[in-house]
């Protein structure tokens, strides 16, 4: 989320003026997570198994094939003809003519259409297997033409729209998707990734392709990273105490009574569930973000975040994203120490962050980097190949107070550890934050390095303006909107144009409804509610009529149009507390609400071409990236490159001393691993490591020193005995 809860001006960076899902009868995975010993063990041999080819449409169809003059007392018998007696023909001559001309039309009227309409027109198969890039643009590289093929899962457990759904709890409902949306959930292969969210987006296991596809996002904020306006009912219990996820872990692990930190637990079974992964794949969409914690891993000292528990809750949901065909951008949103100071990344700070600043910095960077090794190695595996698209190793760094220089090195280890990992040209792409400095300034940033994307957070609400221009004045276009599809287009999308080409591949990782600061909470407890003098209005979603509706719609179509591979923020936001108004007082944060409500369309693509009526064209990329964007140039970052950017850095921000003087930790600990969903069968042959070369010793505290406090700029440097050559980062890259 990138609200900036403090007083300093912000600066807009767009401104031009200034598989399957976990079945029913699953356990819940509740083991501890138990150090492994080092070396790791090896991945288990094998390929996946390819996937069976058969007829394709970009219809809605039923789970199992056409089956014509087969009874079920057929189906029953095996299908055996040959043992059933069949009566002499010349007894009923007439009867039988007349029978075999009505069977005659029936194969015309259903055989006809289906060769046409389906076979003739999609008459191509998929193969299985990960073969590697072939054209460079590509998340996964299952299909050679990168056509999207929707193929008819003959899986008994698949279907599209109105078939029913029994989830994990036991509960049903009617997966509704007018798209031609195929779920499947395959109890033989629980990795199977023949689900697609609908007609115009290719299945998991075909290419997606940059350039081509077109991304429609949205954001599960507040599940797994809590922030106080997205739950607001969880931190209303405990004021004026909590303000962030640190305060209000401290609050309920005091709280027995009401069951200490086992209260978080309950909301990640309950923020969001299947049910939701539904509906968003009905709703059009295709990409979901799912912002994660590091303490899913781990915590250390006095962190009182609830440890490695939402782990098998993010599990669920790359579950449940794979059952709906929906792909995923892993995002890293905290940080030990803090990379921005803000709520949302765990600890509120003032805007001071203890990444690569202060006197805890660059142990602060050593944790940081052996917990994006540890996700990389779990999402590398080939299992999730197909799946997680992008993985955001950090979420919104604050550039002004850290630098971009001691970012980049930082960037720089963080690539060299993944690519190590992965491969050159294999595996998700790297999303990297532009750290609220603006996308202009990110040109040719890193050349040759391996699919790197700026991820950037356009927002309107925390510009530093009233921005009370009314949104239900109609618009240039003729539609309802006021000043604001046509702000949302000439702010952005010349800019993201130019950067596709410039850097490579740009996605907004958010953007909302948000043109004004109105929602409860929206900057935190105690920062201030608004700038806006009409929020009495805005945080009421009652009291909108359909001319503002339309207007917020519109707003948001020319948004998504503007910003080319848009991410919502976010998918849902809670009531606050039954004892107040029971009321959702931050709507036009809330995708869900609006969908339901009716500002947000029914089909994203409504937003294609929104910015070209409104005068603002958006139509200058050609689709075409430079080759180490996208993984087909097999380039690496050059050596003088590297050099440009040493680790650790020479120096940081507030460090009081040189760099080699200030705490770290010694590459000596034992690995924490993650282990895999409890599945049946080819689950089993996870272990959460992808790279079984990858044996290098995690950070540890060095013995004997006394470390500062971590999550402090200040402190007094220790005069001796804290100081290590810099840290687990690995720095060569093989090429797999």
């Amino acid at each position: 989320m990138a609200h900036q809860p403090g007083s300093e001006p912000q600066l807009d960076p767009y401104r031009s003026d200034a598989h399957r899902s976990l079945t029913p009868d699953q356990p819940v995975f509740n083991e501890p997570l138990l150090p492994p010993a080092v070396p790791y063990l090896t991945p288990s041999e094998g390929t996946q198994t390819p996937r069976d080819s058969y007829l394709t449409s970009n219809s809605v169809t039923h789970s199992a094939p056409l089956l014509l003059g087969i009874s079920e007392k057929d189906l029953v018998d095996g299908g055996n003809f040959t043992t059933r007696k069949s009566k002499p023909l010349h007894k009923k001559p007439l009867i039988w003519v007349l029978a075999a001309v009505a069977l005659g039309l029936i194969v015309v009227a259903v055989v006809v259409p289906v060769y046409f309409l389906v076979i003739k027109p999609k008459n191509h198969t998929v193969s299985g297997g990960n073969s590697g890039s072939n054209n460079g643009n590509n998340t996964n590289n299952n299909n050679n033409n990168n056509t999207p093929v929707h193929k008819n899962p003959t899986s008994k457990i698949s279907g599209g729209d109105g078939s029913i759904i029994k989830a994990e709890d036991g509960s049903e409902f009617t997966y509704s998707n007018p798209y031609g949306g195929i779920w499947v959930s395959d109890p033989d292969d629980p990795f199977n990734d023949d689900a697609y969210p609908n007609s115009w987006t290719p299945p998991l296991n075909t290419s997606w392709t940059w350039g081509k596809d077109k991304l429609y996002g949205v954001n599960l904020g507040g599940w797994f990273v809590l922030e106080p306006f997205i739950t607001p009912a969880l931190y209303q219990k405990y004021q004026p105490t909590a303000i962030d996820e640190w305060t209000l872990s401290t609050s309920m692990a005091a709280d027995t009574a009401n069951g200490g930190l086992s209260q978080l637990e309950q909301h990640y079974k309950t923020f969001i569930t299947e049910k939701d992964f539904a509906e968003i794949a009905g709703a059009g969409l295709n990409w979901v973000r799912i912002p994660i914690p590091f303490w899913a891993i781990e915590t250390w000292g006095n962190e009182p975040f609830m440890a490695r528990t939402c782990w098998q809750y993010i599990l669920k949901a790359l579950g449940w994203a794979r059952k709906y065909g929906l792909r995923v951008k892993i995002d890293l949103h905290t940080i030990p120490g803090s990379q921005n100071g803000y709520n949302h990344s765990g600890r509120e700070l003032n805007n001071a962050p203890n990444l690569l600043n202060g006197v805890m910095g660059i142990a602060n960077a050593q944790r940081a980097l052996n917990y994006i090794r540890i996700f990389g190695e779990f999402f590398a595996q080939k299992e999730y190949s197909n799946l997680i698209g992008i993985f955001g190793i950090m979420n919104e760094p604050l550039q002004s107070v850290i630098g971009k220089d001691s970012l980049t090195s930082f960037y720089i280890q963080a690539h060299n550890i993944l690519r190590g990992i992965t491969g050159v040209g294999q595996g998700f792409y790297i999303a990297i934050g532009d750290g609220f400095a603006g996308i202009d300034g990110w040109a040719g940033y890193l050349p040759g390095s391996d699919r790197l994307i700026l991820d950037s957070h356009p927002y309107f609400a925390f510009d530093g303006g009233v921005n009370n221009e009314p949104i239900s004045d109609v618009g240039p276009d003729g539609r309802p909107g006021g000043i604001w599809p046509q702000r949302a287009c000439g702010r952005w999308a010349h800019q993201i144009v130019d950067s596709q080409s410039a850097f490579g591949v740009n996605v907004a990782g958010e953007y909302s409804n948000g043109f004004n600061d109105c929602g409860f909470w929206l900057r935190g407890p105690g920062n201030g509610e608004t700038l806006n003098p009409d929020c009495a209005f805005w945080t009421n979603s009652a009291a909108w009529n359909n001319t503002v509706k339309e207007g917020l719609k519109n707003f948001a179509l020319a948004s998504m149009d503007a910003l080319m591979y848009p991410f919502f923020w976010t998918w849902k936001v809670s009531r606050i507390s039954p004892t107040a108004s029971g009321t959702i007082e931050a709507p036009l944060w809330s995708y869900k609400l609006g969908l339901d409500n009716g500002w947000m369309s029914k089909n994203p693509r409504d937003s294609i071409g929104r910015c070209k009526d409104l005068g603002v064209p958006n139509d200058g990329f050609n689709g075409q990236y430079q080759g180490y964007a996208t993984g087909s140039g097999g380039n690496l970052i050059p050596s003088s490159v590297i050099a440009s950017w040493p680790w650790p850095p020479v120096s940081i921000s507030n460090a009081l001393v040189p760099v080699s003087q200030l705490p770290m930790y010694t590459p000596t600990g034992t690995i924490v691993t993650l282990p895999p969903p409890t599945n049946t069968g080819k689950a089993n042959r996870l272990n959460g490591w992808a790279d079984s070369q990858d044996t290098l010793p995690a950070p540890t505290p060095i013995q004997g020193c006394a470390y500062p406090d971590a999550y402090s700029t200040g402190g007094v440097v220790p005069a001796s005995g804290c100081s290590t050559a810099g840290g687990p980062s690995p720095t060569s890259i093989r090429t797999r």
